[in-house]
């Protein structure tokens, strides 16, 4: 951990997210699975992994990746079994790598049982009641209930045939229509969910990631959005009706009853709301442990909005004694070399940036590939695409494939150790031959090598267990801050600036006559 010396064990901890579809086919099909994660655990406790982040792996259409959650409590063929899962968290457990998993409860599959019970219900039937279903507008219900838009384009809402094979009643989907949101305001809604939580704390899973986490509650009588265009990102306006409903506290209450019999469990949430005040109640001491502050994943690569980003997400946590949650990356955004101008320079970059988080005081989340400074990959041909933005958006928004491709492990060429299988679920770049595990692991220059470093240092020097930042004088175009007795540069300038006196520990790239150049930072005792 890397500070050891406070707080329970996700407190401090070094999370890995793992896309499972993405990290290492077992199976030869060409598609990541339970059984890859568990051949590749030895690596990430090479990295000083002390938690993975599992994507959903739960019996699922696959329309959006699993996300579209058919069967809640059970796992997905493709990527194994519930035995696949046990022998996932044995593994870990026996190499102290705590094991958590997405949990998905703003919305279903338009498979579940309870949905397709829906739509062979009628009007205001039980089984419609645990779904948003809605007459239309107009004279004839020809239109949506409200304006209210999809995260992945057009609309919010689709109308169904009843059973007797007329126009019937509208459904609510915040995100793509085979995700159909449920209602919360029905008891049997939580009831299940929390069948669904025991179920995977009894088998030895350590917490959760809660998608959307401010997205569950709607608001009463679904009114209008005030504004509508046709890219809304989560939570992109301060009064989006769809999210951050006074509602949802409530459903993270009953979560956290659940967790509380499990004493060591952690519950994530992706909380997408900017107010300090109202990202805050999120992280109440009988709400969510911790809760992802994305401004830093936002936040260009200039010292005055790396450090208003940092400077926010302090701020925020400190109004309930909370601990701050850092990351660089995810399966939803660029990849960040890509991010802060591609190249060369954007390597560079990302990573200084990394060490920038890794010097913060809280738990800190790596994506699988950041490690080895992995660029988005922009070129896909179109028939390669298959995130549902791509379609919603009427082929106008790419979605997020790019950052979604499969990890490069060894050998010269596709599919690089990945599989056995040539033909991966995403088609893999040819021109990263250098950016495999093995190339970087004999290089000690490399990023992988950079990151092994860094997590070491700040889990074994004694100066990364302050827990707060302290700002000091910096050069133009730089920042400085002190956590405990480290001291952290990042030069997001043009020209090389000197380094203050002190033991230097690591640098993102080599320093001269103690100057650290352009688009780096360094670690000082």
């Amino acid at each position: 951990m890397r500070n050891p010396s406070s707080g329970p064990w996700w407190a401090n901890a070094v999370f890995y997210q793992v896309y499972p579809r993405s990290f290492c086919d077992s199976g030869g099909d060409g598609v990541g699975d339970l059984d890859g994660v568990t051949s590749r655990l030895d690596y990430l406790k090479s990295l000083g992994v002390e938690a993975i982040w599992l994507n959903p792996v739960m019996v699922s259409p696959m329309r959006d990746h699993g996300y579209d959650v058919a069967d809640p409590r059970d796992i997905d063929l493709l990527f194994g079994d519930l035995a696949a899962l046990d022998r996932l968290v044995t593994a870990a457990h026996a190499r102290d790598i705590k094991v958590t998993m997405d949990l998905v409860p703003n919305h279903t599959s338009s498979a579940h049982p309870w949905f397709q019970a829906a739509l062979a219900a009628p009007p205001g039937s039980p089984e419609r009641g645990r779904y948003i279903f809605r007459d239309g507008a107009g004279p004839d219900g020809s239109r949506p209930p409200n304006n209210w838009l999809s995260i992945f384009g057009g609309p919010a809402w689709t109308r169904v045939t009843d059973p007797d094979g007329t126009p019937g009643q509208w459904y609510l989907h915040l995100f793509d229509a085979s995700q159909p949101d449920l209602n919360w305001e029905n008891p049997e809604v939580l009831a299940d969910l929390e069948v669904t939580l025991r179920f995977w704390l009894d088998r030895g899973v350590d917490g959760f990631r809660i998608d959307v986490a401010h997205g569950m509650a709607k608001p009463p009588g679904l009114p209008d959005m005030p504004v509508t265009k046709p890219e809304l990102l989560l939570a992109e306006m301060d009064d989006d009706p769809r999210f951050n409903n006074d509602g949802v506290h409530d459903i993270h209450r009953a979560i956290r009853r659940v967790l509380d019999d499990y004493p060591n469990a952690v519950a994530i949430g992706e909380v997408w709301v900017y107010d300090n005040e109202q990202f805050a109640r999120y992280l109440r001491p009988d709400e969510l442990h911790l809760g992802f502050n994305f401004r830093l994943v936002r936040a260009e690569f200039d010292a005055l909005d790396v450090r208003a980003a940092i400077e926010n997400a302090v701020a925020a946590v400190e109004l309930v004694d909370a601990v701050p949650t850092w990351t660089l990356a995810n399966h939803d955004v660029e990849r960040p070399p890509t991010r802060y101008g591609g190249g060369l320079t954007g390597l560079a970059r990302a990573r200084a940036m990394a060490l920038v988080m890794l010097a913060l005081p809280g738990p800190v989340f790596i994506y699988n590939g950041e490690e080895l400074g992995l660029p988005n990959v922009d070129d896909l041909p179109d028939e390669a695409l298959q995130d549902p933005v791509w379609e919603r958006s009427g082929h106008t928004r790419r979605g997020r494939d790019g950052c979604r491709i499969p990890i490069p492990w060894s050998g010269d060429e596709p599919p690089f150790g990945f599989s056995t299988n040539p033909h991966t679920w995403l088609p893999m770049p040819p021109a990263w031959t250098d950016l495999t595990v093995e190339r970087q692991s004999a290089d000690p220059s490399s990023t992988l090598a950079l990151y092994r470093r860094a997590i070491e240092i700040s889990c074994r020097r004694a100066e990364f267990s302050g827990s707060t930042v302290e700002w000091l004088d910096s050069p133009t175009d730089a920042l400085v801050f002190r956590r405990g007795g480290l001291v952290c540069v990042l030069n997001a300038g043009a020209a090389p600036i000197p380094l203050p006196e002190g033991e230097v520990l690591l640098t993102s790239d080599p320093v001269a006559d103690g100057a650290l150049p352009p688009d780096t930072a360094a670690w000082l005792a």
